[in-house]
Parts: structure tokens; C-alpha cells; sequence
């Protein structure tokens, strides 16, 4: 069988703490979560977990995301000079979007159109929750859009398309692939 890891992170500091978003690395991990169709569940790794989290990551059969490529993965790499996110097979859906649409959408806005589901915070959020030590409620959080995804990813794969909606409002189709 083969092993799909759905992934998610959170960080401990802003784009505007960090100096912009060319320093990603030094954004730092607060909570990383994965879903393995292998393991058949959830795993939440805190920031003292980051190299198992990576071994997981790295073992996979593919790794699902929404922008994992240049924001996630990115975060990871400030942990080790030895994660190489070339030997991660992933499939970024937000990569797989923008190669057929003009412009980025958010996870929330395919969510949202496709199956009716909203994102419970944003990311921001989690970064408060982090200073005042709310680990749990990071973990839910990243636990839920680990969720979002995998069902989004599922919903693509079972229909061969997603829906959106654009600036306007209007709900839009989009095909994919995977």
C-alpha cells in the first residue's frame, strides 16, 4: 500500500519578525502535523521533534501540501543541512494550481467552493497562540488543515477538478491531475 503523508506546519514568527519572506528558514516550527494513510492517522511533532518529522516526510511514498514546497519545507531546512526537500516526492497543490490559473488561491478558497468547508483559523493565529504557550490549540488547528487537505486532494483525485472562488465571488473550475 502505498504510503500518502498529508503535512502541515506552523511557525513561532511572522514574515515581518523574520525580515521578509526571503528568510522563511528563521521563521522557526511551533507544530508540525502529518496524516499517514499507512499509519491510518494522525502524528503532532513539536519543535523538539523536527528531525523525526523530516525522516517522516523523506520516507513517504509522496507528501501532500498546499505551498509545502516554498513555505514549509523552507521552515524545515532552517533545522538541518542535511534535509533536502529535492528527495521529498511531494505533490504541492498550490504548484499544481497556479499552472493553471492565473493568479494563487488559497486553501481556504478551494476548501470553502469545493466542499463547503472553511479553515477554523489562520496562521497568524497560531503564532499569538504560540507566545502564550497554547500548543493545543495549535495542534488542532494544524491537525484540521492536515484534514482540509487530504479531503481536497481526495475530492481532486476522485472528480479530476476543483472549484474556487475568484475576486468577484464567482465560483470558478479548475482541473487537475493527480
Amino acid at each position: 500500500m502505498k504510503n500518502i503523508v498529508f503535512f502541515d506546519l506552523e511557525t513561532q514568527k511572522s514574515a515581518d519578525e523574520v525580515g521578509g519572506w526571503g528568510n522563511i528558514r528563521d521563521m522557526r516550527m511551533s507544530v508540525g502535523v502529518t496524516y499517514s494513510t499507512a499509519r491510518g492517522g494522525y502524528h503532532v511533532y513539536g519543535e523538539e521533534e523536527v528531525q523525526p518529522l523530516m525522516d517522516e516526510l523523506v520516507r513517504a511514498d509522496l507528501v501532500v501540501g498546499f505551498n509545502t514546497v516554498r513555505f514549509d519545507y523552507e521552515v524545515l531546512t532552517g533545522y538541518s543541512p542535511f534535509f533536502d526537500p529535492a528527495q521529498v516526492r511531494s505533490l504541492d497543490m498550490l504548484i499544481e494550481l497556479k499552472k493553471q490559473l492565473p493568479h494563487r488561491l488559497s486553501l481556504d478558497a478551494v476548501a470553502t467552493a469545493t466542499l463547503g468547508i472553511e479553515k477554523t483559523s489562520e496562521g497568524l493565529q497560531a503564532i499569538q497562540w504560540f507566545r502564550q504557550g497554547r500548543l493545543l490549540e495549535i495542534a488542532e488547528y494544524c491537525c484540521f488543515d492536515v484534514k482540509i487537505t487530504r479531503l481536497v486532494y481526495e475530492y481532486g483525485r476522485a472528480n479530476g477538478r476543483l472549484y474556487y472562488r475568484n475576486r468577484f465571488g464567482e465560483k470558478g473550475a479548475v482541473p487537475v491531475e493527480w
